[in-house]
């Protein structure tokens, strides 16, 4: 039996979500492997930090990538194939996805202070690593938080030692470009409740999904259970069982009008 139109929704929710999750998942995949094994950035996993707060984002970079790839896979198969063993595993993932969303969320909105001054720190290992060795992997991680943080150095555009990986600004934007540590560290103390926000809509998306799919299993399980509302009858439809036994219908009696009883015997005397 086919779903009806609230299943039929469901799972086109279902599919697009897959569907985008997938890609989030291939990205982050894409990005942590670039930055483990490439040789631009390979140099990274060789600084000398006290917590190693880069090897360990990355690592989890990678692992969350992977996670969220195998949840959209289980998801899509479920879906077009109606797989309750298959969507069972994707909301059990999916629900362990959200308890960490929502922890993440926690933690950074408690912690923001904290997770500031260890980014803030790890920024000006890496200054000084590219100060002392000016390898090209470096230059690239300065460059990219330089252009996303907009900001320069540790002391502002004018820092003569990373000049080059800054981003370009006019005339008088050079001089109030501000340093990076600093900027790094308001952002988190002053946005913390904007990023706590993203963690919980993120967490509340993955919910609505848990509900999709929770919902299309139970569809599933309706429509295969339910028996088909008619039969179509051919040449070749059996419709009982060969060892059954035969049922005989009693024949009706033929009721003949009164009239045509009463006009028989007048026929049968007028033709004598």
């Amino acid at each position: 039996m086919a779903l009806d139109g609230c299943g039929q929704l469901c799972k086109c929710v279902l599919i697009l979500f897959n569907i985008i999750f997938g890609l989030v998942g291939f990205a982050m995949l894409g990005l942590g492997l670039w930055l483990r094994f490439s040789s631009e950035t390979r140099g990274f996993f060789n600084i000398d930090l006290n917590t190693q707060q880069f090897v360990i984002g990355v690592s989890v970079l990678i692992v969350l990538g992977a996670v969220i790839l195998l949840v959209a896979a289980f998801g899509d198969y479920g879906v077009c194939n109606e797989n309750r063993t298959a969507l069972g595993v994707f909301s059990c993932l999916l629900a362990i996805l959200a308890v960490v969303e929502i922890g993440a969320g926690v933690f950074a909105y408690r912690r923001s202070d904290e997770v500031g001054e260890q980014l803030a720190k790890f920024y000006t290992s890496v200054y000084a690593q590219y100060v002392d060795k000016r390898d090209p992997g470096l230059a690239v991680t300065l460059s990219m938080f330089h252009n996303a943080l907009h900001c320069c150095g540790l002391i502002g555009a004018l820092d003569p030692l990373v000049q080059k990986t800054c981003p370009e600004t006019g005339i008088f934007e050079t001089f109030t470009l501000p340093a990076c540590p600093t900027v790094i560290i308001n952002i988190f103390e002053s946005n913390a409740p904007l990023v706590t926000g993203l963690f919980l809509g993120t967490a509340a998306m993955l919910i609505l999904a848990l509900m999709c799919s929770a919902l299309l299993s139970k569809e599933i399980q309706r429509s295969q259970s339910s028996p088909p509302p008619y039969v179509l009858l051919s040449s070749t439809t059996v419709l009982s069982s060969p060892n059954q036994d035969p049922v005989f219908f009693t024949p009706l009696p033929v009721v003949i009008p009164v009239a045509d009883a009463l006009s028989q015997p007048r026929c049968a005397a007028a033709s004598s």
